[in-house]
């Protein structure tokens, strides 16, 4: 492409970096023996029950659309199923299903964000909910989640988001927190929620990790303690607690009585999601509590085999994780995260994750994935241990 064209392309969208962990894992596409944990999911693959739920699907001829708020079958359980985890009615005219909690987030972008709007966002955190706050034109406030050396803990900045909240439209908060595995507890939650009622200010709240967690059933949520009508739109997905990443099917909760408005948006992104995986995504909740479980005893095994090496390698300071299955560890002595990912490819085969990625402050930071298995996972803690040592 000639750099003299100009194709009159948004400047926002030029302007818009390309991911560090993208930058990282695209130098080694099609090279073998690479170790990838640089990507947010596990290695299992879809159970076979679920696989053969949307081969059913395909079988009957649910092939064609379906209505915007997703078919009813889901919506209705969806409904049933949070409604369980909260312990309170969680009506289905608040539920849409999307194509992926990505998805999720953009509607939410689209519905939320004017041009200049300030948004705050908990940092460090999954990118891509700050660019949909830039695709749309409004400025991203990162608050920085402190990290308590005392403890050794991650812990939430309460006194800055007092400072910024009156001049905000929203704040997004990701709990349990990819990549630092941070939980927001429950007195947390009430304080922000109190905070953004008073301010008027919506809370943007990505659970997709709230069944990765390794001391309970579910994390604690905003769902437990709002109103039906708070500025309240709670982001889920099937892609980790059902190992369907690829499948690109999420689902988000929103205000009673504001549904039509996030149906005209789906209609006009993706009209609905796919409405196989839809049907697949019944059977998923349905009968996927005995896979989660599993999954989180596996899950526990590859969490300890990573807090156990980590915490053995001298330049290594790594706060606890408490959910999720992600290790985010700071470096003692490097300055660019990126370059340091791009070197421990090259000379070891294991991929890894700038801080760069996950907001302001990471260039000594690294996030790993530990959603592997101990064999995988053994290996590419011996080939890291002259980068880490």
């Amino acid at each position: 492409m000639s750099d003299n064209i100009d194709f009159k392309i948004r400047k926002v969208i030029k302007s818009l970096k390309s991911s560090p962990i993208r930058n990282v894992a695209n130098s080694v596409i099609g090279k073998k023996n690479i170790i990838p944990l640089y990507f947010g999911e596990t290695d299992i693959a879809t159970p076979a029950f679920i696989s053969k739920a949307m081969k059913t699907a395909l079988d009957d001829g649910h092939t064609f659309y379906s209505a915007n708020q997703g078919i009813s079958e889901l919506v209705e359980t969806i409904s049933k199923y949070s409604s369980s985890l909260h312990k309170k009615k969680i009506n289905s005219s608040r539920i849409m299903v999307t194509s992926a909690g990505m998805n999720a987030l953009m509607i939410a972008a689209e519905a939320l964000v004017n041009p200049k709007d300030k948004i705050i966002c908990i940092t460090p955190v999954w990118p891509n909910f700050m660019r949909c706050i830039e695709i749309m034109g409004g400025n991203v406030i990162e608050i920085p989640l402190l990290h308590s050396k005392k403890e050794n803990i991650w812990k939430l900045n309460l006194k800055e988001i007092k400072k910024y909240i009156k001049d905000a439209k929203a704040i997004y908060i990701n709990t349990p927190n990819n990549p630092t595995g941070w939980v927001m507890n429950s007195q947390e939650q009430s304080e922000i929620l109190e905070l953004c009622r008073k301010e008027k200010t919506w809370i943007i709240s990505d659970e997709v990790y709230e069944r990765i967690i390794y001391d309970r059933k579910v994390a604690p949520s905003f769902l437990d303690i709002s109103k039906d009508d708070d500025l309240l739109i709670v982001v889920n997905s099937f892609s980790k607690s059902w190992a369907m990443t690829g499948w690109r099917l999420g689902w988000m909760i929103v205000p009673e009585g504001l549904i039509s408005i996030f149906e005209k948006l789906n209609e006009f992104n993706v009209a609905s999601p796919s409405s196989p995986a839809q049907h697949a995504g019944v059977v998923a909740i349905n009968e996927g509590e005995k896979f989660i479980e599993k999954m989180i005893h596996d899950l526990k095994i590859s969490r300890d085999i990573a807090l156990n090496n980590l915490n053995n390698f001298s330049r290594v300071i790594f706060p606890y994780s408490q959910a999720a299955f992600y290790a985010y560890f700071k470096i003692k002595d490097i300055s660019d995260s990126e370059k340091f990912c791009f070197d421990t490819l090259e000379k070891t085969g294991v991929g890894l994750a700038p801080g760069t990625s996950f907001g302001k402050g990471g260039n000594k930071w690294i996030r790993i994935c530990y959603a592997k298995s101990p064999d995988l996972l053994n290996k590419a803690f011996e080939k890291l241990k002259p980068m880490l040592s």
